[in-house]
Formats: structure tokens, C-alpha cells, sequence
């Protein structure tokens, strides 16, 4: 017995799949079943993150939707997947919460945030709000430096704990793999979100490469994002230099290329998501999914937009949403899709072992 209908449903598909074996080569999530003849809940948990959701084998399936089998495994292991981000979720109180409102919670945490920063700014000088700042630490005439790096470096701390925590609990349950460098490849260049190679499927059986390139400018948009907020505090700390920076300096045209690829990428997935197939998508857990993708459009479209109007009186406002979407981007990160990248990555790394081990296992035969 699982402990939920859609790990026993799970079960019971790849019971079925295992036998058929169609689909050995579309992706690693049938290579890695057809290594077990029962499947535990970490196992199942395992497949469901190891899953890129490319539609092909429902495509492919001879048993799928409407025969009587009622074979769906891209939908199953969604809802399984989902379901795993919640179990693993540090501390579990707070992912129901998220997980029901996962949308709401994300914009009322932004401009909460935004409200406070902007009575923060009024309650010492109202003319800062309207003021033109130009020039080194004009940022923080809305905010002392030390309290924004103390409210956000706290916030950031916890996403960090609350992360390892369920990385952690994840990586228990499947088995503890140990690191790869093969798993690293194969994540960075999303080797299965290619439906076996032919490309994804999403709205119709016409397999296109769209969702892999939307997911490569998100990712490593968020990377440069992250590199550019990296070096501008190596420049703050260790440099004694003040933000804002020249328009051709490195935080500065990291944040560019970085922000670019969170414009392009989020909104190419949501619309992406929105003519998805029906019958592809776990539809009644969509909340985290589109409030993530939203998020990170916003950081990239409020940081360019602060990065082009922040010699205006428009700064200290722009400034104020921007660091409000950031910050509700970090306490959401453990609870919503963010996760499955390290799930994935994780579950990569446990088939890559796998891999190995049977390898040898053949070699000694």
C-alpha cells in the first residue's frame, strides 16, 4: 500500500509499462523502472522527478486514453510530482498553504514587501520617494544598506535551509546516490526533455523543440541574475563600491543578459503551459507551477525596468516592487516548482549510479 491514490495509481501504471516496454528509449524514466519489479514510494517519487514531462510516451502508448488501461503516465507522474515537492517540504506546515495559494501568497508577499519598504522610505524623509538619486548608494537612500541586506539575507538564509532540508529528505528516500558528473551534463542540457529525440510534445502530436528552449532561457537567466548579484556584492564588501554600477559594468550587464532570459523564457513556458493538452496536465495542482514562472518574469521585467528608469523619479518605486518580487521569489522557492530542478538533478544522479552499476553487473556476468 502507497500513502496516496496517486502513488498507487503510479504503481499501477508502471506495472503496466514494465511490461510493455515500448517505450525503453524515450527518456531514463522506463530504463529506470524496468531495473525493479515492485515499486516503493521513494521509487515512485524518484521516476516522477526523473520524469521532463515531454508527452512523448502518451503519445507513443498503445494503452493510453481511451482504452480501458487508461495508460497517462505524463499526467501521473505530474500529480506525483507535485504531491513530492509537498511531502519533502521543510517545514511541512507551511507547503499546504502554499500549494492551495500558491499564486496569492507570491503577489501578496510582494507587495507587502514593496508597502513596507516605501513606509520604511516615507517614515524618514517623504521627498526620498519622489527624489531624483543618481550616483554611488543612490539605492539606498530608500533604505540603508544594512537593513536591505539584513532583510534579505535572512530571507535568502531560509531558503537555503528550507531547501537542503527537503533535498535532503528527497535524497533519503530514494536511495542516497552519490554525485555525477554525468547527472550534471545531462541537467544542464535537458538530455530528456526531447521526447526520445524527435522534440516535446504539447498541444498536438506535432513534436517541437519550444518548451526546451523556454526552460534554457529561464535557467540560465536566473543563473546570470544570480551571478550578477553575486559580484555586486563581492564589489560592495570586498571592493567598497556602491550600487547602482555604470551600464557597462559586470553586475550590470550580467543583469541585463540575466534579465532578458527571464522575460523571454517565463513567458514562452506560460504560454507554453496554457496550450498545453488537456490530458497532459495535472490541472488541480497548477498553483506553485504558474506563480514561480510569474515570479520570475516579474524579477526580470521590475529589474530591467528599475535598470532604464532608475535616473527618474520612478527609482525609489521600481526599487521598491523589484526587491518586493525578489524577496517573495526566495520564501517561496522551497515550496513550488523551483524544487523540481533539484529534485531532477538528484534523481540524475541516482539513475546515472544505476546506470554504472549495471554496467559492471553485465561486465562480471
Amino acid at each position: 500500500m502507497h500513502r496516496t491514490q496517486i502513488l498507487e495509481e503510479a504503481d499501477r501504471l508502471m506495472t503496466v509499462c514494465n511490461s510493455c516496454r515500448y517505450c525503453e528509449g524515450l527518456c531514463a524514466v522506463f530504463p529506470a523502472m524496468e531495473m525493479r519489479r515492485s515499486f516503493s514510494d521513494g521509487d515512485l517519487n524518484y521516476l516522477a522527478n526523473l520524469c521532463h514531462a515531454c508527452g512523448a510516451c502518451y503519445t507513443d502508448c498503445q494503452f493510453s486514453p481511451p482504452h480501458e488501461f487508461n495508460v497517462n503516465v505524463p499526467k501521473t507522474l505530474a500529480a506525483a510530482r507535485a504531491d513530492s515537492w509537498i511531502a519533502y517540504a521543510w517545514p511541512n506546515a507551511f507547503s499546504g498553504l502554499f500549494a492551495r495559494n500558491g499564486l496569492a501568497v507570491s503577489i501578496i508577499a510582494a507587495l507587502s514587501v514593496a508597502a513596507f519598504i516605501l513606509g520604511f522610505a516615507a517614515s524618514i524623509d517623504r521627498q526620498v520617494l519622489v527624489g531624483v538619486h543618481t550616483g554611488p548608494g543612490a539605492f539606498y537612500a530608500l533604505m540603508p544598506h544594512g537593513a536591505m541586506a539584513a532583510l534579505f539575507g535572512l530571507a535568502f538564509l531560509y531558503a537555503i535551509v528550507a531547501l537542503a532540508m527537503g533535498v535532503r529528505a528527497f535524497w533519503r528516500d530514494i536511495g542516497e546516490p552519490i554525485g555525477s558528473w554525468q547527472a550534471m551534463k545531462d541537467a544542464g542540457r535537458l538530455r530528456y526533455l526531447d521526447g526520445g529525440g524527435v522534440g516535446c510534445f504539447n498541444e498536438d502530436e506535432r513534436p517541437t523543440d519550444h518548451r526546451k528552449v523556454y526552460h534554457h532561457l529561464t535557467f540560465y537567466g536566473f543563473l546570470l541574475c544570480f551571478a550578477s548579484t553575486s559580484v555586486a556584492t563581492i564589489y560592495h564588501f570586498l571592493l567598497a563600491r556602491e550600487a547602482p554600477y555604470p551600464w557597462w559594468d559586470l553586475p550590470v550587464v550580467l543583469g541585463i543578459l540575466g534579465g532578458i532570459g527571464l522575460l523571454i523564457g517565463p513567458a514562452g513556458l506560460l504560454a507554453e503551459r496554457f496550450k498545453r493538452d488537456s490530458a497532459l496536465v495535472d490541472e488541480k495542482r497548477t498553483g506553485m507551477d504558474v506563480a514561480f514562472i510569474l515570479m520570475l518574469f516579474l524579477t526580470g521585467l521590475t529589474g530591467l525596468a528599475l535598470l532604464l528608469w532608475r535616473d527618474t523619479a520612478a527609482m525609489g518605486l521600481l526599487l521598491a516592487l523589484h526587491l518586493g518580487v525578489v524577496f517573495a521569489l526566495f520564501i517561496t522557492l522551497p515550496y513550488g516548482k523551483f524544487v523540481h530542478g533539484l529534485y531532477r538533478y538528484v534523481a540524475l544522479v541516482r539513475y546515472a549510479r544505476e546506470r554504472r552499476m549495471a554496467a559492471q553487473a553485465t561486465m562480471t556476468e
